[in-house]
């Protein structure tokens, strides 16, 4: 029976113990009427759809995909459990490819399983305006779970959704309801593991024991320069181990029987993340290029191919042949898949019987929604309070908001305390819990990189601390963010020279220009602690991509115009803080701690005959994208006598001061010293303020 729902035939000795167990993914299988010639020819279809790619695009990457092409068979077609008819199926397993200029291998892939990705689409490859880029991009092709191309990205965004797996299993699953379950599989390269970031993440990823995540590493001694020896000669079977990892070494990765049985025990392991290192060989089955550099990133030439398809029994035409035996064998694990999705749709309903409440919240984070009224728990903050650094005020708006949002979790890198990043009472995720604290370490780009990956789940918000200096470390996570457009929420505190005795190593100069310089990243500088708790309430509710809040250690004063103005004025970017009764003379523009000195210049100017109006700009992005007209009524044409402030690069300040204003910013590097000390030094008094000012008018 069990046979004949599936659609496979079982040999008695492979059933499992109930049909529950294949269905929910636990016990992956392969039909045993898919005999050993249909396997190999389904392994060459997926290499010469792969070779043909590159070759009618004259550019890309053939040799992954070649050596690669066995373990993805037997990946896509067994283990994973996916339904391509649902891209979007909550409980599907993830998979990354990585390294993501093997991308001709993941469209394959994608195409034979029956993704929405016709082979027109195939045969446009890397061409414009066509769904199979040179790199996946995840949102642009049905069934690309993540962005990559950058290495050591991938295998390090597996490790925040292995996280976000455990997380929200945690928080969801009841007995006799294991709503969230599922796995990760990753194909990495030796590219992959060179990179900093995945040591970074695979290092976190072994402390944490995320039994859920599952690579299979392509090691094929071949990078761009050549052999691997010329720079990698590490152990990484003892690497991994040394992380915590369960590793499986397979000889040969065109041995579909020792890959099985290393992949099965990397299922099995559930208390350690795995990693089967698979001696591959790259352009495999091309008699000139295999195991050559010449493989990796060029066509292989009309020649090549057809000597290629030769050595392999391939048809030389036509191209971007598939066997119809092929879409058959892949077609049985689509069936395994929908099958899947149905039996946990059933769960699914019946869980929403016995729990509804969980179910109502899980329902909420799946549509993306925001809980009713959930600002109200933003804090208010009194001018008349003492002053306070907006990192400190940051920390006050995190938990004041965590109940009511259950979904924002996070941490920092090693910096808790100075970021102020802890939800109090709540948990931490560590080995044993899987809590909404995160300690990452001192790990800065794995923290992002983990990030991304835990919101490509859809359904946390997660957040990460660290020095503003400190982006430059995960500058590539953070534009990956953007280009993904994944809600992350970045907390960079320490964000100017004012830091003080530190000195030029930490205090960051060039770095908010920097990440201004991102597409899709919202950069927010706010003033006091009432523009912060208004600038945590964009980063909330900003969908559409990652955003970064540059927050001080000093302390600042709690000004009583921001306080009546900032709810509406910061979520427009930019907004008039304080005006005089007339006309004004000349705009006073800043940012972040530079605004209350603005406002003391200003009473200066004003008992001197000059008149001028301060506005306080948190956000560039959120003050462009606003309307002609909203922008012309704080930054009238006609007042152009302008006066830019602000601690960091004067680059790009251009654009709002126009020919006829000026710029106080910093130039060269910071110093080690007392932070009034700085202030001086570095001009930021109101003192020089008024002359820059008087020199704008003269």
């Amino acid at each position: 029976m069990l046979g004949a729902i599936l659609d496979v035939a079982l040999e008695p000795s492979q059933w499992p113990e109930s049909a529950n167990q294949i269905l929910n993914g636990s016990q992956p299988f392969m039909s045993q009427t898919v005999t050993a010639d249909l396997r190999q020819t389904a392994i060459n279809t997926i290499r010469f759809l792969a070779v043909d790619m590159v070759e009618k695009a004259n550019s890309g990457h053939p040799g992954a995909p070649m050596g690669q092409a066995a373990m993805a068979y037997l990946l896509w077609t067994k283990y994973l459990r996916h339904n391509p008819a649902n891209p979007a199926w909550p409980n599907r397993d993830r998979f990354v490819l990585s390294c993501g200029h093997a991308s001709a291998l993941l469209y394959s892939l994608l195409h034979l399983s029956g993704y929405d990705l016709p082979m027109e689409e195939l045969e446009s490859f890397r061409q414009w305006g066509s769904k199979t880029p040179g790199h996946p991009e995840h949102g642009h092709t049905p069934g690309v779970e993540t962005t990559t191309g950058p290495l050591g990205q991938g295998i390090s965004n597996a490790v925040g959704m292995a996280i976000a797996e455990r997380l929200l299993a945690d928080t969801f699953n009841r007995d006799g309801f294991a709503l969230v379950d599922h796995r990760v599989w990753v194909i990495a390269s030796d590219g992959d593991l060179m990179e900093g970031v995945a040591s970074e993440a695979c290092s976190l990823a072994g402390h944490l024991a995320l039994g859920k995540l599952n690579v299979l590493y392509d090691d094929n001694s071949i990078s761009i320069d050549g052999s691997t020896d010329l720079a990698f000669t590490e152990n990484v079977d003892k690497r991994f181990e040394a992380y915590g990892w369960h590793v499986e070494r397979v000889e040969d990765g065109n041995d579909l029987d020792a890959l099985d049985a290393a992949c099965a025990a990397a299922r099995d392991e559930t208390a350690r993340p795995s990693i089967l290192v698979v001696r591959t060989h790259i352009g495999y089955g091309s008699p000139n290029r295999q195991d050559t550099a010449k493989a990796h990133g060029e066509p292989l030439g009309a020649d090549e191919v057809r000597a290629t398809k030769e050595a392999l029994g391939w048809p030389l035409e036509p191209t971007f042949h598939v066997p119809s035996e092929v879409r058959d064998d892949f077609a049985r694990a689509v069936e395994r898949g929908a099958e899947a999705e149905r039996r946990w749709n059933e769960r699914r309903s019946d869980y929403a019987d016995e729990h509804p409440g969980e179910s109502a919240e899980l329902d909420r984070r799946a549509r993306g929604e925001l809980p009713p009224d959930w600002h109200r728990k933003l804090p208010a903050f009194s001018p008349d309070s003492s002053p306070m650094a907006t990192r400190k005020a940051s920390g006050e708006v995190l938990n004041a908001i965590a109940d009511v949002l259950p979904e924002l979790v996070g941490g920092s890198a090693d910096l808790a305390g100075s970021n102020k990043t802890y939800l109090n009472g709540k948990p931490d995720f560590t080995p044993a819990t899987a809590g909404r604290n995160f300690y990452f370490g001192v790990r800065e780009h794995g923290m992002g990189a983990v990030l991304n990956g835990m919101a490509l789940s859809g359904m946390l918000r997660p957040y990460g601390g660290t020095f503003l200096i400190f982006s430059d470390y995960m500058r590539a996570s953070v534009r990956l963010a953007a280009l993904m457009g994944q809600p992350v929420i970045y907390v960079y505190t320490h964000d100017s020279i004012f830091l003080g005795e530190d000195g030029p190593t930490h205090q960051p100069i060039s770095q908010l220009l920097s990440l201004r310089a991102i597409p899709g990243l919202t950069v927010l500088r706010p003033a006091d602690a009432c523009e912060t708790a208004a600038a945590w309430r964009v980063a909330i509710e900003n969908r559409r991509g990652p955003t970064a809040l540059s927050l001080t250690r000093q302390k600042l004063p709690i000004l009583a115009q921001c306080a009546e103005r900032a709810t509406a004025g910061v979520g427009r970017g930019a907004y008039v803080v304080e005006d005089p009764e007339g006309e004004p003379d000349l705009i006073l523009i800043a940012t972040g701690s530079e605004v209350a000195l603005a406002l003391e210049a200003r009473a200066a100017l004003a008992e001197g005959g000059i008149a001028a109006r301060v506005v306080s700009m948190p956000s560039w992005e959120l003050f462009d994208a606003q309307d002609e007209s909203y922008r012309e009524s704080v930054l009238p044409a006609r007042l152009d006598k302008r006066l830019a402030i602000e601690a960091g690069s004067p680059l790009g300040w251009e654009r709002y001061v126009g020919p006829a204003g000026s710029i106080l910013g910093v130039d060269g590097y910071g110093a080690s010293a007392p932070y009034g000390d700085l202030v001086e030094h570095y001009g930021f008094t109101a003192s020089n303020v008024v002359a820059q000012a008087r020199a704008l008018m003269d």
